[in-house]
C-alpha cells in the first residue's frame, strides 16, 4: 500500500475533500477519490471524515492507495461454467481458490481473464481493474457471479446492486449450534484499524450492514445455513458469523481456521448459491441456481447427506 501525505493550501481551503483529491496527480478522478474515502484510506488530521468535508488550509491529507500492477487484461484459455449467458451477461459459477478480477499479485489467472476469453465484457469500472463484474466473490467463495457484456448494463445491473434489487443466497456452514431458526444481523462493517486488509465491526469508515440467515439443518457440531445479503459490504458474510460466535466453517481470516478438517475441506465453507435480478434490457426476471461444488458437497455427506436435494434450500 502506497501512502502519501501533504498539507492543504490556502487556495484550496474549505474545498470539498473528494474534488480537492481528484486534482492530486496519484489521484484519477472524483470518484476514485470517493472510493478511498468509503473505504477508510484518507485521513484528515489523523480522522477519517465523509466526502463532503470542508478540508482546511494547513490540514494534513494522508492518502492510503492499495498497490496495483500495471495491468494489461489479456485472455486466457481457462476452463469457466457458465450459467447463463446472453448478448448483454454473462453469469458464470466461480470456483474457490480463483480470484475475481486481476490486482496486485494476481494479474493473471484471473475469472476475468477466462471471461475475457470466451466474450467481450463491459470497460465500465471504478479502479479500472473489474471491467463488467457487477458484484463480488471472495477467492475461496464458490457461486454465481453476474458479469456484463456491455457498459450500458453494467451500468444499470451496478443501479440495482445499489438500489438492493439483486438478490443474492449463499449457503454456508458455521461452527456450533445456532438454536434460532432464523435471524437478522445488522451490525456495520468498516476496515481494521491495525489491519487495513481486515474487516471488521465498526471499523474504519463503516458502512450499514445488514445479512439474514435461517436454519437448514444442525449438525453435531454444525450449522447449516442459508445466507440472505441485503448489503454487499466486503467479507459482510463471514465477518457477521464470526462476530455472533459462529464462523464460518474453515475461515481462516475469522476465526474457522480450526474447523473443517474432519470434514476434510480445505477451504471456507461458503457457496453463493442463488441470484435474482431484473435483465436490464428485457425487463425479464431471471433467478438462478448453482449446485454445490464438490468438495462441498463430499464435506455434506461425512455429516449423513446423501445428496443436495437433502438439505432443504
Amino acid at each position: 500500500m502506497k501512502v502519501y501525505k501533504f498539507v492543504v493550501q490556502s487556495e484550496n481551503d474549505k474545498e470539498r475533500l473528494d474534488i480537492l483529491l481528484s486534482k492530486r496527480e496519484e489521484i484519477p478522478s472524483s470518484s476514485f477519490a470517493q472510493n478511498l474515502i468509503n473505504k477508510g484510506l484518507i485521513l484528515v488530521d489523523g480522522k477519517i471524515v465523509n466526502k463532503n468535508y470542508p478540508a482546511k488550509a494547513g490540514q494534513e491529507i494522508e492518502v492510503r492507495i492499495e498497490e496495483t500492477e500495471e495491468l494489461n487484461l489479456k485472455p486466457e484459455t481457462i476452463p469457466i461454467k457458465i450459467i447463463y449467458e446472453d448478448e448483454n451477461l454473462i453469469v458464470v459459477s466461480k470456483p474457490s481458490g480463483m480470484v475475481v478480477h486481476p490486482s496486485f499479485g494476481h494479474s493473471s489467472g484471473t475469472l476475468v481473464n477466462a471471461v475475457l476469453a470466451h466474450c467481450e465484457i463491459a470497460e465500465v469500472s471504478e479502479d479500472k481493474i473489474r471491467p463488467g463484474v457487477v458484484h463480488r466473490l471472495d477467492k475461496d467463495t464458490s457461486g454465481l457471479l453476474l458479469i456484463a457484456k456491455d457498459n450500458k448494463t453494467h451500468l444499470a445491473l451496478s443501479d440495482q446492486l445499489e438500489r438492493r434489487e439483486i438478490k443474492r443466497r449463499y449457503i454456508g456452514l458455521v461452527v456450533d449450534i445456532i438454536k434460532e431458526d432464523s435471524g437478522t444481523i445488522d451490525a456495520p462493517i468498516g476496515r481494521g484499524f491495525k489491519n487495513f486488509k481486515k474487516m471488521t465491526i465498526a471499523g474504519r469508515a463503516s458502512r450499514e450492514a445488514i445479512t439474514h440467515f435461517e436454519v437448514l439443518k444442525r449438525y453435531n457440531k454444525y450449522t447449516l445455513l442459508k445466507l440472505i445479503l441485503e448489503t454487499g459490504r466486503t467479507h459482510q458474510i463471514r465477518v457477521h458469523m464470526a462476530y455472533i460466535k459462529h464462523p464460518i466453517v474453515g475461515d481462516k481470516e475469522y476465526g474457522g481456521r480450526r474447523s473443517g478438517a474432519d470434514l476434510g475441506l480445505k477451504r471456507q465453507f461458503l457457496h453463493a448459491k442463488e441470484l435474482e435480478f431484473i435483465h436490464p434490457v428485457t425487463g425479464e426476471k431471471i433467478c438462478l441456481s448453482d449446485n454445490l461444488p464438490d468438495d462441498l458437497m463430499e464435506a455434506l455427506k461425512k455429516l449423513g447427506e446423501t445428496n443436495e436435494s437433502g438439505i432443504g434450500f
